[in-house]
């Protein structure tokens, strides 16, 4: 099965998305990132999806029901590396992330967990 890898940094959770999300891939990091969250007690997660250059509604709702997960195991998330055509497309498709941050890349996204965390 394929799994895309999760690094701890800290108290923090780095997933770096490099392949063409699909549905079934989606669900099993959903799945691997919860209980990381949970086993490494991780205070906040990145999310990096620079390596994309499309997102569908399947994809940009699975980021925020993720969102939503993680901070219900008292973890924020935030989005780093978003490409201008995904940020287009998510507003045209009307998604609008409902708890998820956004920086521009991880140095940000970083410090902004970091901010939030004090």
């Amino acid at each position: 099965m394929e799994h895309i890898p999760i690094l701890k940094m800290g108290n923090l959770l780095l997933v770096t998305i490099q392949v063409d999300m699909h549905d079934r891939l989606a669900m099993t990091l959903q799945d691997d990132l919860t209980t990381r969250i949970v086993k490494d007690h991780a205070s906040g997660v990145l999310i990096d999806i620079s390596a994309l250059d499309i997102v569908d509604s399947f994809i940009g709702r699975m980021i925020s029901n993720t969102a939503a997960m993680a901070r219900i195991l008292d973890a924020r998330t935030v989005l780093v590396g978003m490409q201008p055509a995904v940020a287009i497309t998510l507003v045209e498709l009307g998604l609008t992330l409902h708890g998820v941050q956004t920086a521009l890349n991880v140095e940000k996204g970083i410090s902004l967990l970091q901010r939030n965390a004090t």
